[in-house]
């Protein structure tokens, strides 16, 4: 039914679209896509595990889990083996139990619930699941090679689970029966659960009041009991199983001797400061976890978390080994959650010999090797370092060329730090996948502290390439007295705002939240050289807009010409006064300064160009809302909410400073107010998001131009606008306040409009005289100032004031294209689109490549081509004459760092011309097609005649948040991502729905702001503070992900177990078996409770594997991976008899030579 549905709507959007232009049928043009080549699918997570709670390792399939608040369970193998599952509860993971190469996983949850994970699957599911209904479970403890699960519990009890029928067992340890009469009070709940390393039938428990007993499986009874004053947070044991160490709250560890119960053998404390009078020393921090670990070659590890001294305020948290007469004190950047020991041997009756120690923090993974002097750590090859710096924003480029992701690993292989082991990564489990995919991927990201990453995403893996720092190239303030007051964000002045990069030229272009732009170009040569930097006086001279009729504007024809296209576009920018007026209002002042000594830049990405806004009469300037970068023109364009600007950046000169709504010239369809100066500091835009665990201020994600205080009628319909206002914040634009009603229809709820309309009244323009005048400088251009006069109304009410709803720059795209109607050739142009849905273009007339270039200004006039839509232009593509994606002229990458030619003008004959210019354009009868994409509609326009041939409502009740033109199977489509969660797609130029699915629903800024789609059907989203999400959206890629997928378990032989010994096995030293079965049976035991705890099927059964089956590979995989553990089993079974056999015959010939030597003799010749 949804495919008949999705088939109809195309139907009706194809029947219900304008008019066909004359000459041109919608067959000519053959779509490939489908409805059948789109399936939606999670593909990989990538990142640190948000907000992690607990960790295990599995020591011989030598596999690490982590589990977290939020009860995602995150596995990792070697470097790029990586799974992501989740609970559907939700739950935080308490704790996380292996069975140690058995590849399986217990998980135990705060909701009180148990499940057995299956990872003999390339996506683990649950094969059981048991509800705890009256007991809320604290600690859980799984022996080796064992089948009963001790499962310790709040009130102090003890459950035993069998973990292959996940059913529990009739013993129950009740804690009055543990305790007896050494406690008058309850002990409090289960902290600790282990068994003796060296007889599995005695029990040692924990208990938090700092009780510790000793329990006789056997005979139901407490062998020993400890008391100590203080509560115990853990316990280790030592291997021989003869003594026993405690942390507890107090700062002490307390080492007992088993059969010495009545006081500790002897009392540590490793941080604590020992008073010369013999006094107890002072109270130090809870010591949280401790490992005791011995070794065969020197002095055991006593390795432990916490326990600083009070008087350390303000000490980052420590990692503490003491190993014989030395302790190392290692600093960590954040809290420790839980740190394991990585040993040689899985049984805890055998020397451990600990290399490695792995430390779970709550914002890293920490190894540190314990085999080398000074304890270095590894280098962590996960990519967990995103969130180095809170991410702001992303960009997703699929099939880049082949060369890049070489040249980026070669110039940040210099960047790698020094000092890490030498020795493997120690968690080295699993197998890689089989790639499927052979095209280059690559994610960038922005972050706070103002750095870009370079990552490399082939084949669902991640890896940092290269790092870039922006914030190197402007003065840092010492300290905060130094601050200047010009910063318009409280805090991350440097943060990424947004990126444009193309790969084919490695032009990088980003924007910062200090409204500036930087423009950058790849060199595998280092430089030193002065910044060149250019400010941008922009501002804003109306306020409130309206339609001429108080009704919504309609698109409006299209004029043949304009009355600005006679004018000249050379450099030009707005009045100023000076940059220190008498009475101290800032003016001319940008909010960065800019480094003025000469900067040595290593290889990589080098700086080229910095363009600042500046303050304008005591107000700061705006953020920018769009920016976009040609190499062919050596163009770059901004805007934001006030105007556009377009800089050359090889001539280091302004080309446009208008205002938008100066873009319209005299079609200008609005009526709009004299603006009213404001002196307000802007938020931050709420874009370093790392703690979201504490709630934002609301000022931090507001929108510096949206509309405040619009009367509501509850605090729901407050909350929800507030939320549509930070989404649209997050994409950096500024929707029109006419449109705000319309995103929250879905819930119900009705707003009012956040303007009120006001006729202008004494609003008149003066002609513009401009005076032009080119000054060329390497670093600081100069330039004269415009005259533009306003006499200004000073009748507006404060309302109006504060309610601004200015028109942004939502959307610029460069190309080459009809610029104006009954054009016959295409010719550079820049579209821009606003955030009220016009599209205007802008002609370019550049000029010839070589010396004219250098020399010669490029001419910028707005064309007079208007075009509207409905709601907030978010992309805009072009599609030639057989429906393929045009791409925006470029530049190859050259080495912009070459040794200079001996004669300049052969340099510059070597540079490669412009595709298509004005001067050499040539007459071309084929059609384009422009596709635009608006927050609620897209449209296909044929040009040059601009008649819109398809239109395609997208969404009624919500927003499209991001939307891309991308290729696909060799084809191109439009995808687009809504507020309201859908993911949709449309075939281009048609517009013929394909796809529709309700993924996610907006839930938080960080998906609005990060959320990109690219080509070959890939997208992702930042879906915590820490973690990247990739999907897919083609079927192609969710068939073969699959095989493309790592897998976890791979068969591996336990090691064998310790060898007791001849003595040890003659006098019974040795480590003592239990018979479980016997003993927690239900002939043993008896029946349990009934209504103890509930036990669920799991998904992941053999039925349920059976059922998630995707297609016959994953068939054949299984089976073959079942064939390969048979086969090792029964090898296995081969060589044990073949030794048994040899060892009988061996024992048969000595017992005959025995037999042929005494047998003659008597017993007293013995």
């Amino acid at each position: 039914m949804k495919k008949i549905k999705k088939v109809l709507d195309g139907i009706a959007a194809v029947s219900s679209s304008s008019s066909v232009q004359p000459g041109i049928k919608e067959n000519d043009i053959q779509e490939t896509l489908q409805s059948e080549h789109f399936q939606l699918c999670k593909t990989v997570r990538h990142g640190f595990p948000y907000q992690p709670s607990s960790m295990a390792f599995d020591p011989v399939q030598k596999i690490l889990a982590v589990g977290t608040q939020a009860g995602a369970l995150r596995l990792f193998g070697r470097p790029g083996v990586e799974c992501y599952c989740q609970h559907e509860s939700g739950a935080a993971v308490i704790q996380l139990q292996f069975l140690i190469n058995e590849g399986a996983l217990v998980s135990a949850l705060t909701d009180n619930s148990l499940h057995l994970w299956n990872l003999r699957q390339k996506r683990p599911a649950i094969l059981h699941s048991l509800k705890f209904s009256k007991e809320r479970i604290t600690f859980c403890h799984l022996p080796f090679q064992s089948k009963w699960l001790y499962v310790g519990t709040e009130r102090g009890n003890i459950h035993i689970v069998n973990v292959e029928s996940f059913t529990l067992s009739g013993y129950v340890i009740m804690w009055n029966k543990a305790i007896e009469l050494s406690s008058k009070s309850h002990p409090g709940p289960i902290v600790h659960i282990s068994d003796n390393p060296m007889d599995e039938g005695k029990l040692l428990i924990g208990f938090e009041s700092g009780i510790v007993v000793l329990w006789d499986l056997k005979s139901k009874k407490a062998d020993y009991r400890y008391n100590y004053d203080e509560a115990i947070h853990s316990v280790a044991w030592h291997h021989e199983g003869k003594q026993f160490i405690c942390s507890h709250s107090d700062g002490t560890l307390t080492m007992w001797n088993v059969r010495s119960p009545a006081r500790p053998a002897q009392i540590i404390t490793p941080h604590g400061k020992q008073p010369k009078d013999g006094k107890k020393p002072e109270p130090c921090k809870p010591i949280l976890k401790v490992e005791y670990r011995t070794s065969r070659s020197g002095d055991p590890f006593i390795i432990l978390s916490g326990g600083l001294s009070y008087d350390t305020a303000g000490r980052r948290p420590c990692l503490t080994v003491m190993h014989g007469k030395s302790i190392a004190v290692l600093e960590m950047d954040y809290p420790i959650v839980d740190f394991l020991t990585l040993c040689e041997t899985p049984y805890p009756n055998d020397f451990q010999d600990p290399y490695a120690v792995v430390i779970l923090l709550e914002k890293d993974l920490a190894v540190i090797d314990l085999e080398q002097i000074g304890y270095p750590i590894f280098e962590n090859p996960y990519p967990m370092s995103i969130h180095e710096s809170p991410v702001t924003c992303c960009e997703y480029f699929a099939d880049c060329p082949a060369e890049l992701i070489p040249a980026l690993y070669s110039v940040g292989v210099r960047q790698k730090r020094q000092g890490y082991s030498k020795k493997e990564w120690p968690v080295s489990g699993g197998n890689w996948g089989l790639g499927a995919q052979s095209y280059a991927e690559l994610i960038i990201t922005g972050h706070a502290d103002g750095s870009v990453k370079f990552w490399d995403a082939s084949a669902i893996t991640l890896q940092m390439l290269y790092k870039l720092k922006t914030a190197k190239i402007f003065e840092k303030c010492r300290n905060k007295d130094d601050k200047p007051n010009t910063d318009i964000v409280d805090e991350d002045p440097y943060a990424i705002q947004i990126i444009s990069w193309h790969p084919e030229s490695r032009i990088l272009c980003v924007a910062g939240v200090s409204a500036h732009v930087m423009i950058y170009k790849f060199s595998k040569q280092e430089a030193t050289s002065d910044i060149s930097m250019i400010e941008v006086r922009l501002q804003y001279e109306t306020n409130d807009i309206e339609s001429p009729n108080g009704d919504p504007v309609q698109p409006l024809l299209t004029p043949g010409t304009s009355s600005t296209n006679s004018q000249p576009a050379i450099p030009q920018s707005h009045p100023s006064t000076s940059s220190s007026s008498s009475d101290g209002i800032r003016d001319n002042v940008p909010c960065l300064k800019v480094r003025s000594s000469s900067l040595k830049q290593s290889v990589g990405y080098q700086i080229e160009l910095v363009v600042q806004l500046v303050w304008v009469n005591g107000e700061p300037p705006q953020q920018i809302t769009s920016i976009a970068v040609n190499s062919a023109y050596e163009l770059v364009v901004f805007g934001n909410c006030n105007g556009i600007a377009i800089v050359d950046y090889l001539q280091k000169t302004i080309l446009l400073n208008l205002c938008t709504f100066e873009l319209y010239g005299s079609n200008d369809p609005y009526q709009r107010q004299p603006k009213s100066p404001r002196k307000t500091r802007q938020p931050s835009g709420g874009l370093s998001d790392i703690n979201e665990g504490s709630s934002t201020s609301e000022d931090r994600c507001k929108s510096p131009t949206s509309g405040s205080g619009s009367p509501y009628n509850s605090e729901d319909e407050q909350k929800m606008a507030h939320f549509i206002e930070k989404a649209k914040m997050s994409r950096k634009l500024s929707l029109p306040t006419e449109l705000k009603p319309e995103l929250v229809k879905e819930s119900g709820e009705h707003q009012t409009k956040a303007h009120k309309k006001y006729l202008a009244n004494d609003v008149s323009r003066r002609q513009q005289r401009r005076s032009h005048e080119f000054a060329r400088s390497k670093s600081y251009p100069n330039f004269n100032i415009r005259d533009n006069s306003f006499s200004r109304s000073r009748s507006s009410s404060v309302t109006s004031i504060d309610k601004e709803s200015r028109e942004a720059i939502s959307a610029l795209h460069f190309c080459e294209t009809f610029t104006r109607k009954n054009d016959t050739s295409i010719s550079p142009c820049l579209w821009v689109g606003t955030t009220l849905g016009t599209v205007l273009v802008i002609a370019l007339n550049l000029p010839q490549s070589g010396e004219q270039r250098l020399l010669q200004p490029v001419i910028v006039s707005p064309s007079g081509t208007i075009l509207k839509l409905k709601g907030a232009i978010l992309r805009m593509a072009f599609l030639d004459a057989s429906g393929s994606l045009i791409p925006p002229a470029y530049e190859p990458w050259q080495e912009p760092n070459a040794p200079e030619e001996k004669d300049e003008k052969d340099k510059l004959k070597k540079r490669r011309p412009v595709s298509v210019s004005p001067s050499t354009s040539q007459e071309i009868s084929e059609n384009q097609y422009a596709v635009i994409c608006s927050e609620k509609q897209a449209e296909v326009v044929s040009l040059p005649s601009q008649n819109c041939i398809h239109k395609q409502s997208i969404t009624e009740t919500s927003f499209v948040l991001r939307a891309d033109m991308v290729a696909m199977s060799n084809s191109i489509c439009l995808a687009c991502f809504c507020a309201n969660g859908h993911i949709m797609t449309f075939g281009l130029p048609s517009l013929r729905p394909l796809l529709d699915v309700n993924y996610l629903p907006l839930t938080d800024m960080r998906i609005a702001r990060t959320f990109c789609f690219t080509n070959n059907g890939q997208a992702l989203y930042l879906v915590s503070p820490t973690e990247i999400q990739r999907i897919t959206y083609s079927q192609e890629t969710c068939e073969n992900l699959q095989e493309m997928l790592g897998e976890l378990f791979t068969p591996v032989e336990t090691p064998e177990a310790p060898n007791r010994g001849f003595f040890k096995g003659l006098f019974g030293g040795g480590a003592q078996s239990l018979d479980r079965e016997e003993l927690f049976g239900e002939s043993g035991s008896g029946k349990p409770v009934r209504s103890l705890a509930q036990h669920i099927p799991g998904p992941g059964g053999i039925e349920g594997v059976k059922g998630a089956a995707s297609g016959v590979v994953s068939d054949l995989a299984r089976a073959r991976l079942a064939l390969d553990e048979r086969g090792q089993k029964l090898g296995e079974l081969d060589e044990r008899t073949a030794a048994m056999l040899a060892s009988a015959e061996a024992f048969s010939k000595h017992a005959h030579d025995m037999m042929l030597k005494y047998k003659d003799k008597k017993w007293y010749q013995f």
